[in-house]
């Protein structure tokens, strides 16, 4: 009859775990914001912006999204969906400074929805990152996303972080305060948009070869024994 020593069977435990908790650490933490993808951000044109956060607030179902738009930001239009009632705070020269998205049911934590509007970027603010604060209103709570990291300091030290977007140059084509944008984009290069990619699909994947590779170790020595 064979035995294992208790120092085999608690190193093939603590690889097993040490892989487990590499493949769910990483999705987990990268959930806990608001995110935001901007494909083809430029100055002077017009980019789609998608909203996405998958939590509540402490386990709270989400209520509500409100957006206060930004300096740099010339206009916003609010796209329409079937999942939120819309409202807006206009300025004096009728565009908004604030836009509201109301849940027409509370969206309960642990479910992923996202919220877009066309924003139109000045002119003035290529190769800058531009802020878009955030507050998620829930049945109880809410958290005001709106931190943004100082020179040097890093992003990922932040409790509540805003959505931040990169906006690049105009394009040399020229684009319209007034246009849709698409100029812009076909200009962008693709990998421009591959770089936005969330961080958290590259930290999932490699935890999850990680955590495969602990398995195979553990499963050989529990072989060899």
């Amino acid at each position: 009859m064979t035995t294992r020593s208790p120092r085999r069977s608690a190193l093939t435990l603590t690889g097993v775990a040490l892989g487990g908790a590499l493949v769910l650490a990483a999705p987990l933490a990268a959930s806990a914001h608001v995110h935001v993808h901007a494909e083809g951000a430029a100055a002077g044109a017009t980019s789609r912006l998608d909203f996405s956060f998958s939590h509540g607030c402490d386990g709270s179902p989400t209520t509500a999204l409100v957006f206060d738009v930004p300096e740099g930001v010339a206009n916003v239009t609010p796209v329409v969906d079937g999942v939120w009632k819309i409202s807006r705070v206009l300025g004096d020269d009728g565009t908004p400074t604030q836009v509201t998205y109301t849940a027409l049911t509370p969206i309960e934590d642990g479910l992923a929805a996202s919220a877009s509007f066309d924003a139109l970027f000045s002119s003035d603010v290529g190769d800058t990152d531009i802020a878009f604060p955030v507050t998620q209103r829930c049945e109880v709570g809410e958290t005001a996303w709106a931190q943004v990291a100082e020179d040097g300091q890093d992003p990922e030290e932040l409790e509540s972080p805003a959505p931040v977007v990169a906006v690049a140059a105009a394009s040399a084509a020229g684009t319209s305060e007034h246009g849709d944008g698409h100029g812009a984009a076909e200009a962008a290069p693709e990998a421009e948009a591959a770089a936005s990619a969330p961080v958290a699909t590259w930290l999932g994947g490699g935890a999850l070869v990680l955590g495969a590779a602990a398995l195979v170790v553990a499963l050989l020595n529990r072989r060899r024994v």
